[in-house]
């Protein structure tokens, strides 16, 4: 039987152990979802407070349910770890690990070069691993592949005699098999889930095509096959490029319209009434989430290595990143009309996350408002339901906890900003106890709520 054949049964009979690298937004989904199909799965992870947690049965993600972890921990199907030794154990290893961006805005590899690095230490025959970290097309091939056949000599640079090295006989589709299948989670969606949500598959080798679509289809309501991991790859980029572009052109039209006096909400709504040809984007004080900010910055950079410039894609982006700024110079611009200068105002900031209704703060345009208040001299308070205190990120350390959203607390502020707009709010009680609202989703026109003192940006 060949390595090929052997890992097929496993995955048909549901004997093969699944590892999952990465137990965020993406990878924690996955594994209880392989774990819900009635496969074993083991969980790594560098953060050691998680281990404890997902162990005992415990959620650190609130649209993730405890009771969901707790039963596939009590039946044995799942397990975290951070020893990443037990990788050998496993049939097959998925690496769902954060792909950001360095200070130049370019791709940082050093978590998927990590990962790819302790899977090579760890790495036997007939053993599928595959990548759905978000990234630039080649980065399978180019990046993960030379780590698993060449281990540390590539990534360190070590000049090792040949006795010194362990005997890597590894060939990519014959013995062991490489895959992409980028991941499209959609924290806070009901509609889909993780196996609801088809999954697009490229492999290294049409082995390792089949291998690695054999596998989700197991888990998945439907595999989208592709002829290679650049092709995937690229899907990914595609999707998120494509609402990154949209939002660029609906906050643009939002500028342009407010100096025309015309409702860039009104015209969306009445333009989706079109049966055909339209798709509905709003505009907002920024892009948030770890994929649409970041990931088409991945693309124009890979672009440039082959003498590419994306004006379109890097126009978006910068009309994107420009949001909060355009809601600083607003609120500025409210405060003026009613007398009072940002410097010494008291500000409250609704809403951390980066989109309604969860408590994902990744690249949150929230954080950067703060940040640019701060630097007019305001004072900022926040209140979010879902993010009781501000935990630290790659660029932000904010010390600030939610305050208790009431009548009273409310009147203590110069003005508002409703910056994510979280269905349990109670926005009557702010339109009703509020000085000044800055409104930036449109939320209170949505929900019939109309003042004076309430304006949109």
């Amino acid at each position: 039987m060949t390595q090929k054949q052997e890992l097929l049964s496993k995955i048909n009979s549901k004997s093969a152990l699944i590892g999952i690298i990465g137990l965020g937004y993406v990878g924690l989904p996955l594994a209880l979802t392989f774990a819900e199909k009635d496969f074993k799965v083991i969980g790594f992870d560098i953060d050691e407070n998680k281990i404890p947690l997902l162990n005992s049965g415990q959620s650190y993600i609130k649209h993730i349910p405890a009771s969901r972890i707790s039963e596939q921990v009590s039946k044995g199907l799942f397990v975290a770890t951070n020893d990443f030794s037990s990788v050998s154990m496993c049939d097959v290893i998925i690496i769902c690990v954060p792909t950001p961006l360095d200070e130049h805005r370019e791709p940082d590899l050093q978590f998927i070069e990590s990962s790819a690095l302790e899977v090579s230490r760890h790495l036997r025959e007939g053993q599928l691993i595959v990548l759905e970290s978000s990234t630039y097309p080649g980065t399978t091939d180019e990046v993960v592949l030379p780590i698993l056949q060449t281990g540390f000599k590539a990534i360190l640079g070590i000049e090792l005699d040949d006795e010194d090295l362990p005997k890597r006989e590894f060939k990519v589709g014959e013995n062991f098999f490489l895959a992409f299948s980028p991941e499209r989670e959609d924290p806070g969606n009901e509609e889909f889930n993780t196996a609801t949500i088809p999954k697009v598959v490229g492999g290294m080798t049409p082995n390792c095509l089949e291998v690695a679509k054999t596998l989700y289809d197991k888990v998945i309501v439907k595999t989208v096959p592709v002829s290679s991991t650049r092709v995937a790859e690229a899907t990914k980029l595609l999707e998120n490029i494509y609402r990154s572009v949209n939002i660029a052109l609906v906050n643009e039209l939002k500028m342009v319209f407010e100096r025309m006096n015309i409702d860039v909400w009104e015209v969306i709504e009445a333009a989706k009434t079109k049966p055909f040809g339209f798709q509905a984007f709003y505009p907002g004080p920024g892009l948030g989430g770890h994929c649409i900010p970041i990931d088409p910055f991945y693309l124009t950079w890979k672009a440039r290595e082959y003498d590419i410039n994306t004006k379109f894609i890097e126009l978006a982006g910068e009309i994107n990143t420009y949001q909060p700024y355009y809601v600083l110079l607003s609120t500025i611009e409210v405060l003026n009309k009613h007398s009072k200068s940002v410097k010494d105002s008291k500000i409250l900031i609704v809403g951390m996350s980066y989109k309604k209704n969860i408590d994902d703060m990744r690249e949150s345009p929230s954080l950067k408002l703060i940040e640019l208040f701060h630097g007019s001299g305001a004072i900022v308070d926040y209140y979010d339901p879902f993010i009781p205190k501000l935990p630290p990120t790659r660029k932000y350390n904010y010390e600030m906890s939610s305050i208790e959203l009431s009548q009273t607390t409310l009147m203590n502020y110069d003005l508002v900003l409703i910056s994510t707009d979280h269905d349990d709010i109670d926005y009557k009680m702010i339109a009703d106890n509020s000085k000044l609202i800055v409104d930036t989703r449109n939320v209170f026109e949505r929900k019939g709520i109309r003042s004076k003192n309430i304006y949109k940006a």
